[in-house]
């Protein structure tokens, strides 16, 4: 039985949106101590400007009604292939992973590491479960999946 098959992806959608935020809600209470003290790092200054640049831009091309937090298309959506989708399939999910990895920065820990592994690995899994939905969805995706990389332009 597959973790990704027409019967259980509803579910593991939902577990896996789960996981992003208690990952996300992980790392930020990891590094609180550095937040409330007003340590910072360059890295990590560096890593939030560019996720909120990446996010803001990709919010330009695709609205807030269109995209959803589960990885199930809207009924109604729209696939939008321009601005940051012409780099990358997922450009949300980077900026997530940016902004995720200016936390793991600033907790200066191998537990920020992990947890940033670990989300990486998370939203691996729900592109993986979302593309298979935005196949049946909308008939250019798999056109456009196979002519534009995942996260990083160019490579991955």
């Amino acid at each position: 039985m597959s973790f990704f098959n027409p019967q259980n992806r509803q579910r593991t959608g939902s577990l896996l949106v789960a996981l992003q935020f208690g990952l996300l809600l992980f790392l930020g209470v990891l590094c609180t101590p550095q937040i409330r003290d007003g340590q910072s790092s360059w890295v990590a200054v560096g890593l939030a400007v560019m996720s909120a640049i990446w996010g803001g831009w990709t919010l330009l091309y695709n609205r807030l009604g269109n995209f959803n937090i589960h990885p199930e298309p809207k009924v109604n959506g729209v696939l939008v292939t321009g601005g940051p989708y012409r780099l990358v399939r997922h450009p949300m999910y980077g900026a997530v992973l940016l902004a995720a990895a200016a936390l793991a920065a600033l907790s200066a820990s191998w537990l920020g590491a992990l947890a940033w592994g670990s989300l990486l690995w998370v939203l691996w899994q729900k592109a993986t479960l979302e593309e298979q939905w935005l196949c049946e969805h909308h008939a250019g995706y798999a056109a456009y999946r196979q002519t534009t990389k995942r996260f990083i332009p160019g490579m991955v």
